[in-house]
């Protein structure tokens, strides 16, 4: 019995022993060396070459490799080849070829983050927030970013088809779009009732948008008592526009700082007072087209106590690319993620987005119907008759004022604003801190 134990307890301690040392090694096990990595790479790419089914070419691979790469990385690194990396340096100059649309991927499916005022693709009809399902006959199920961008670029005047599912909407919709040289007017401006300057900018992407700015409020400062800045579905673009334009509405404080696994690419981008024009009262309207630079700068308003933020939360782009050319004549390049942005309070941008300070959904503004039945002073016997055609007078001579104001495309009427019921809050709030200030 006794030896019975004394071998019971030998194999026990063995037994223990053994999965410590097992676990030990689990814990300790090394890493694979960067040169064991490189060839695991090596032998996957010389398989592919060799034994796959179709003939695939040693440069096609490699890029396929890399663009499988980027694409696991994140929504927005990607491979930039010679025709799309040409394209983009284009973009920056305020004219391309395209839909006029910006997508992006949103758990895993293209999502059409804006159409770009006065395109081809919001024209037809395209809105923030459709998800493509198939574009002509192509299922973009697992679709690159990328890929879904190359297919549907192509010569002007050629047509594609884009199949979305849209919110609230059961069946599938299917957009003809007619292919067009996109000229974007990133910024442009209107009056509303003389003193209140309505601002809209389309896009951050080319780089006069602070200029074209600072030229409009300029040209209304006497007359401008509020501003209305208008930034629904405006996808981003270049952070240094962003950072222009929101200092020419504040004059102290942080604007965005952005942060980094590399110390070298954390920044912080503060206002100076040297380029504010205004401090007139202001309010933004953004919804969930508003992404990325356009997000910077509605954050940035809010953080800072500057503007009253009007509309829907925001997309919630807030993460920096860099280009980074990768052949030795610059013709291609990857587009990758190396920074996050942060605004002047320390929140992030990313998948949060901005909530507005007063939510407002887009649609026509309400009205009560007219009733059939109404008492008024001038139903009554012995009113005041004259005063009642001195109200007349007024109101026939406001009818030719707005139908004057319909042939000027810079003035905003009172029936434009009546069909946006954002734009219609946000004037009632500025001029309510309007009547504050004074």
């Amino acid at each position: 019995m006794k030896k019975f134990l004394v071998f019971s307890v030998s194999i026990l301690l063995s037994t223990l022993l053994f999965a410590e040392n097992t676990s030990q090694k689990e814990i300790e096990e090394p890493e694979p060396t960067r040169l064991e990595s490189y060839t695991k790479l090596q032998k996957v790419i010389a398989a592919v070459e060799l034994l796959y089914v179709d003939d695939v070419k040693l440069d096609k691979i490699v890029d396929k490799a890399i663009n499988g790469l980027l694409h696991e990385l994140d929504a927005h690194s990607s491979m930039l080849n010679k025709e799309s990396y040409k394209e983009m340096q284009v973009e920056t100059k305020g004219e391309f070829g395209g839909l006029g649309i910006v997508i992006g991927q949103r758990d895993g499916a293209l999502t059409i983050i804006s159409p770009i005022d006065d395109t081809p693709a919001y024209k037809a009809g395209v809105k923030s927030g459709d998800i493509i399902i198939k574009i002509d006959d192509a299922s973009s199920i697992n679709m690159s970013l990328s890929d879904a961008i190359d297919i549907m670029r192509g010569k002007p005047g050629t047509l594609i088809t884009i199949t979305v599912v849209r919110k609230g909407v059961q069946e599938p919709i299917e957009i003809n779009i007619v292919r067009d040289i996109i000229k974007i007017q990133s910024v442009y401006a209107k009056t509303i009732n003389d003193d209140i300057l309505y601002l809209r900018i389309s896009s951050f992407m080319d780089m006069k948008v602070a200029s074209e700015l600072k030229k409009y409020i300029k040209q209304y400062e006497k007359t401008t008592k509020g501003i209305v800045l208008d930034l629904r579905n405006n996808p981003g673009g270049q952070l240094g526009q962003a950072i222009d334009t929101t200092n020419i509405f504040v004059d102290k404080g942080i604007i965005v700082s952005q942060k980094g696994k590399d110390d070298n690419e954390n920044e912080e981008f503060e206002a100076t007072s040297s380029t504010t024009l205004t401090d007139v009262p202001m309010v933004v309207l953004v919804n969930g087209g508003s992404a990325s630079a356009s997000e910077i700068v509605s954050g940035a308003l809010q953080d800072l106590k500057r503007a009253v933020i009007i509309g829907e939360t925001t997309f919630g782009k807030g993460s920096v690319q860099r280009i980074i050319p990768i052949n030795d004549d610059g013709s291609e390049a990857i587009k990758l993620t190396i920074a996050k942005y942060y605004l002047p309070s320390g929140r992030t941008i990313q998948a949060k987005g901005i909530v507005p300070d007063i939510t407002v959904f887009p649609g026509k503004v309400l009205t009560q119907e007219k009733s059939s039945f109404k008492l008024k002073e001038s139903n009554m016997r012995k009113h005041l008759e004259g005063e009642l055609e001195k109200v007349t007078d007024d109101s026939k001579k406001e009818d030719k004022e707005e139908t004057k104001n319909e042939e000027d495309k810079t003035i905003i009427t009172k029936e434009m604003i009546m069909e946006d019921n954002q734009l219609k809050a946000g004037i009632d709030i500025l001029k309510s801190l309007t009547i504050i200030q004074n």
